[in-house]
């Protein structure tokens, strides 16, 4: 199943007390992971020869969900922003953003090491080059689809940017809670995305001025 892009950026969840638009309802519910989320290994380092692999505290337990497809107005109101993905004990925070196409990704380094982002994704191929604590690069994410990030210094670290044309996706929560506001009233495919691919795909109806309840579970 192909990633379907669309939708402005949140990044993080929506606030639960989101307005209605008149004619509108919602989706919302949760994406249910039914197996814990592993963390990575991380590299030993030089100073402990022979020591295990400490573990990687990257936060696996948030996914995206959003609509397969858009309602055609949805194209017509853009809401790019600035966003950061920053990077902290050899790690990028947060794992997972979402963001609207025309946004700008910040990736400061907050580490007391060099650090070198880059990615090789079809929706946008770049390479930030080395840069010191303390400094901080962007990127415009002017195609939708899927960016996987990376680190050419440290291997282990690695995530996810997705990218939407239209603004109905919402970054989970760590419980797996997400809300989609302003959905005009009809019938849509909802799809539930987790660690770089779509994962479930179900149907539901929107009623105007009604939330729609679904849950996702991820096998």
């Amino acid at each position: 199943m192909a990633f379907v892009p669309f939708a402005p950026e949140r990044a993080i969840a929506h606030a639960s007390g989101a307005q209605t638009v008149r004619g509108t309802g919602g989706i919302r519910g949760r994406l249910i992971l039914q197996q814990a989320p592993k963390p990575n290994e991380r590299r030993p380092e030089v100073s402990d020869p022979g020591a295990s692999a400490p573990r990687d505290p990257v936060d696996r337990r948030r996914g995206v969900v959003y609509l397969e497809q858009a309602p055609r107005p949805a194209f017509d109101e853009r809401e790019p922003v600035r966003i950061s993905m920053d990077q902290k004990n050899e790690r990028f925070v947060p794992h997972v953003l979402a963001v609207m196409v025309g946004s700008v990704v910040d990736f400061p380094n907050s580490d007391i090491t060099y650090h070198n982002v880059f990615s090789l994704s079809r929706a946008k191929r770049f390479d930030l080059g080395r840069y010191a604590a303390g400094k901080s690069k962007s990127v415009l994410m002017d195609r939708p689809g899927v960016v996987r990030v990376f680190c050419d210094i440290h291997s282990h670290m690695n995530a996810f940017v997705l990218v939407f044309s239209h603004p109905f996706f919402d970054v989970t929560d760590v419980e797996g809670h997400y809300e989609l506001p302003n959905v005009p009233a009809g019938t849509y495919s909802v799809i539930g995305w987790y660690e770089g691919e779509p994962r479930i795909t179900r149907s539901v109806t929107v009623t105007a001025g009604g939330w729609a309840e679904l849950d996702l579970p991820v096998p």
